[in-house]
């Protein structure tokens, strides 16, 4: 690993707000003397060389693109990302190469990315004088002949630290990122258990109800999550309980806990007026308000901690040991805007475009400090640079199976952790589809937020959910293991196969099948499929509901179940 500065970096950085940032110098093979550096009139541009074979991956979360060559990516916080470009719930500046490098810049910008620009002045083939005729043939994807370079604009910032990390493949390259910042969280054996978020509308007897419907069933569930309506106001919110529908708020959390369930509570930042909390975060926020609430200024120390002893002495009843931090991305692009501008200002010094890049690591630091020495498992909208160290799991709104399927791929490049939580479906193989991918994830997590009704009992599929939950049961031991793995090492429990399989050219398009917890590789299934083609790497495979083997390669699979494998014998690079 090797850092290296570039004309003159901003001061607010992520590793600035890592509370356990390290760096140590190691030789590389890596050609520096072949990368550029330029101020220029939108900030600075960084390009790398890049080679004529060489696959990329990374730049955090993206549910829409997998494989980044010859893609340009703009990196913005957006809640709803819908396209290949960049936008996304927790956008990294880190990327990864099949060439066994990545390189991470530590920079708080939406930085933009080129990877396949050419340049200019480098000679290449001459064309074959056929004239394009079509669309297609205008616009599709070309092989420009010519020096290819990863072009890479910083705005605003005259120069950057950026860091060149090696490793035998990009799972090596990944834990060593990750190591930046302390390695993977720790993540306590219950947080992996199958976990229920009860509608918003619910009262504390509702609540009970469920509650008791999972035990009285024999259904699996260890955590209970209340919504918004368990605040007085919410958009903006009050972090106050609402007594009308909660009269009782500890007696119930006592129950539950005496019940066996976890509990976790959502929540937004912005404060809103009414709000115990409110003077003192009014002190020191942005200067735009959000939902009319204002927006906590989380570099500044004073607020964070009243913030946390809040939660602590008016929310959590020693008992609540988990939190949903909701909406800290940004508004998208399409939609009505809801957050705060990239213009604003905060007393600390940070602008709204940084701000956006390091809230979600600002909150849950936040949040964390509320927890004390409680152990958690919980979920957040925005997580940055540097965030493996963090036992939060990222979520979305958006709801594309397929799209959150290839989030499981990609996520794990960046040092990020990601649930696709199933909420309504379609019929009952839409949600046992669903499901079934949800079962082997991070987090086992059902939203009902907006259903009155368990969702599964619209489609007559308790049974299959019953069996399915569990299976995640069963598997918790292992997952808990990678996950102690991920801790120590950083490696993470869940990845893409060019991850471990960075020579393997077949791996490199593939982001319909991701590793889990080492021993097993998962080739999940979407609602109107009856069979799919599942791509093993060289090895012993048997599938784990049929007990058929395989020696790799590209196969068929026809199941009502999940396929996945687990190895029996493998090489690994």
């Amino acid at each position: 690993m090797k850092r290296i500065t570039f004309g003159m970096p901003e001061t607010d950085i992520p590793s600035k707000f890592c509370k356990r940032f390290s760096y140590k110098e190691m030789q590389i093979k890596y050609p520096v003397e072949k990368i550029t550096f330029k101020v220029n009139s939108r900030g600075c541009r960084i390009e790398f060389p890049l080679s004529a074979d060489e696959h990329i991956y990374g730049l955090g979360l993206q549910l829409n693109a997998f494989d980044l060559r010859k893609k340009k990516m703009v990196l913005r916080v957006n809640s709803d990302p819908t396209t290949p470009t960049g936008d996304s719930h927790a956008p990294v500046p880190f990327f990864v190469s099949t060439k066994g490098y990545g390189i991470y810049i530590d920079s708080a910008r939406y930085i933009e990315y080129d990877f396949g620009a050419v340049k200019a002045k480098s000679r290449g083939s001459k064309t074959d004088g056929r004239i394009a005729v079509s669309i297609d043939e205008l616009y599709c994807e070309r092989n420009d002949s010519g020096e290819e370079v990863i072009a890479v604009q910083i705005p605003v910032a005259k120069g950057a630290d950026i860091y060149i990390i090696e490793g035998r493949n990009i799972t090596e390259v990944v834990s060593r990122y990750n190591m930046l910042s302390g390695g993977g969280c720790h993540v306590p054996e219950w947080g992996l258990e199958p976990f229920y978020r009860c509608c918003s509308k619910y009262t504390q007897t509702q609540v009970i109800d469920t509650a008791e419907y999972f035990r009285k069933n024999d259904i699996d569930c260890g955590i209970l999550g209340l919504e918004p309506g368990w605040q007085t106001h919410a958009y903006s919110c009050s972090f106050i309980w609402n007594r009308k529908l909660y009269p009782e708020p500890e007696k119930m959390l006592r129950k539950l806990k005496d019940m066996g369930f976890h509990v976790n509570l959502w929540e937004h930042a912005f404060t809103n007026e009414s709000s115990p909390l409110y003077p003192t975060v009014a002190k020191s926020c942005g200067d735009y308000k959000v939902f009319g609430g204002v927006v906590p200024d989380f570099t500044n120390e004073d607020v964070c901690d009243a913030f946390a002893a809040y939660h602590r002495e008016n929310v959590m009843y020693g008992i609540v040991d988990g939190f949903k931090l909701d909406e800290c991305d940004s508004s998208d692009f399409i939609k009505t805007a809801w957050s705060f501008p990239l213009c604003s200002e905060f007393p600390g010094g940070l602008d709204g475009e940084q701000y956006h890049s390091l809230f979600g690591v600002l909150y849950m630091q936040t949040m964390m400090k509320a927890l004390g020495d409680t152990e958690t498992f919980s979920e957040v909208r925005n997580a940055g640079a540097l965030s493996s160290s963090y036992p939060f799991v990222l979520y979305s709104d958006l709801y594309d199976h397929k799209n959150f399927i290839r989030g499981l791929a990609t996520a794990g490049f960046s040092g990020l952790l990601w649930t696709p939580e199933v909420r309504h479906a379609e019929s009952a193989e839409d949600f046992i589809r669903r499901l079934q991918t949800v079962v082997y994830s991070p987090q086992c997590l059902i939203n009902g937020w907006y259903c009155e009704k368990l969702p599964w009992l619209n489609h007559g599929c308790e049974d299959n959910v019953k069996k399915l939950l569990q299976e995640r049961k069963r598997i918790i031991p292992e997952l808990k293991r990678a996950f102690d793995k991920y801790n120590k090492t950083g490696i993470p429990p869940v990845r893409a196969l060019v991850s471990d399989f960075s020579q393997d050219a077949e791996t490199y398009g593939i982001d319909d099948e991701y590793l889990f917890c080492d021993d097993y590789l998962v080739a999940p299934m979407v609602k109107g499929e009856k069979s799919r083609k599942v791509y093993l790497p060289d090895g012993k495979w048997v599938e784990i509901h049929s007990s058929r083997t395989y020696s790799g390669g590209w196969i068929t699979e026809e199941t009502d179940e999940i396929p996945v494998y687990r190895k029996t014998e493998q090489k690994t690079e």
